[in-house]
């Protein structure tokens, strides 16, 4: 769990996180979240390997193209965690 609360810290990778879980159809490419950030493409695609390396994201080629998608396992590990902190701080739900 600390190796994907790692690679969440960085705000840009927390905003790429947050984009793929939110595209439409639960997946997207590295053309589709780009937009918006100050970083180049390359930077892009290094922050999506991280995320992929952490076991937060899937890719898959299709084509020229890589579609990344959030692991449906590592949102409900996040969830829950993130629950147990608020509980223990007595954050409302």
């Amino acid at each position: 769990m600390a190796v994907k609360l790692k690679a969440l810290a960085d705000p840009v990778r927390l905003r790429l996180f947050s984009a793929i879980a939110s595209h439409a159809g639960g997946e997207a490419c590295v053309c589709d979240v780009s937009a918006g950030l100050e970083v180049s493409q390359p930077t892009v695609s290094h922050h999506l390997k991280v995320l992929r390396d952490a076991g937060l994201l899937t890719s898959e080629r299709r084509a020229s193209w890589v579609y990344y998608a959030v692991v449906p396992d590592a949102l409900a590990s996040l969830s829950v965690l993130l629950g147990a902190v608020a509980d223990t701080v007595g954050l409302p739900a």
